[in-house]
């Protein structure tokens, strides 16, 4: 094998190696990418379940300023909105894990 031979095979290892590490490198930015999206998505879904905290942390305080006689009508709404919220909580949690 001529000096030129052994040279170009050289380069061509060379040329290889460097896409192996661009392939890499596109991989973890790909990556980075879907984490950021996740990271996204996992934002929305805390400020709605903030959302949803602070609309039944409103409920509770209407509770408490209620008569008697609102008040049953207002715990029904409140455990509707508890049972909602739970729910939230938990295909949140499954989804995120």
């Amino acid at each position: 094998m001529s000096q030129r031979d052994v040279y170009e095979q050289k380069l061509r290892a060379k040329l290889e190696e460097w896409q192996a590490e661009i392939d890499l490198l596109r991989a973890k930015a790909r990556s980075a990418a879907a984490e950021s999206e996740l990271e996204k998505e996992q934002e929305k879904e805390a400020e709605r379940l903030e959302k949803q905290r602070d609309e039944m942390r409103e409920r509770l305080n209407k509770m408490r300023d209620a008569s008697d006689d609102a008040w049953d009508d207002l715990k029904e709404g409140a455990e509707r909105a508890w049972g909602s919220i739970s729910d939230s909580f938990e295909k949140a949690r499954s989804r995120f894990k």
